[in-house]
């Protein structure tokens, strides 16, 4: 198994995906975490079936709900489009903020052929609210560890409105130029370590969280 499962029963599947694996991809020969959950149901004499009801960018790793039915699926999906599931991150940053505790708003536009998103004016076509708050965990003189609640889910939306703040990602080739000029790089320092909701069919409450990945020298 190249995933760790935290929990599983006929509704769903909670685990940890691993940086670098996508979520879903239609690259021939790229495992993704949709095939290796397949896969994983497959060796158990199960129906191959999982349905993805959310995501997590290539290079983040974190905790991740998969459905095992159309029902479970659709009632997943709306709690996260709807913002009523709870989803947290840690970042590592370059740079502290300036406020030990802050919510970021901005208007996000994607470039879908770049795959990137910059932060654009409010009045701009196409562009979508994107709201996070974070608390600083930890910090030292260049860089800190952010404990990030998103409100919004945009895309690469954390990546984007913390290098807009002045204080980008740690790893991030696409959003912190300072990445670019390191003769070597780390990965992206960006988890997602908690996600709540409620359970499909039953309704219960339900949260899974995992340890802080990553620490300041």
């Amino acid at each position: 198994m190249d995933f760790e499962l935290l929990y599983e029963d006929d509704d769903m599947i909670v685990c940890v995906k691993p940086a670098g694996v996508a979520t879903q991809t239609r690259q021939f020969g790229q495992a993704d975490m949709e095939s290796l959950l397949k896969n994983y149901r497959a060796s158990r004499g199960e129906p191959p079936e999982v349905w993805v009801v959310h995501r997590l960018d290539q290079p983040v790793s974190g905790v991740m709900v998969f459905a095992k039915g159309r029902e479970a699926a659709a009632e997943l999906g709306r709690q996260i489009q709807k913002g009523l599931a709870c989803k947290c991150y840690y970042a590592k940053t370059d740079g502290v903020p300036p406020k030990r505790k802050d919510t970021l708003e901005d208007f996000l536009l994607r470039d879908g052929r770049a795959n990137l998103s910059s932060v654009v004016p409010r009045k701009t076509v196409g562009a979508k609210r994107a709201c996070l708050s974070y608390e600083v965990i930890e910090q030292n003189a260049a860089q800190a560890i952010l404990r990030v609640r998103l409100e919004t889910g945009r895309h690469h939306q954390i990546r984007v409105q913390l290098a807009h703040a002045g204080f980008p990602i740690a790893g991030d080739r696409k959003y912190n130029f300072k990445e670019n000029l390191k003769p070597f790089h780390e990965n992206l320092q960006l988890c997602s370590y908690k996600l709540g909701f409620k359970h499909p069919k039953t309704h219960r409450k339900m949260e899974f969280e995992i340890d802080k990945p990553f620490h300041l020298a």
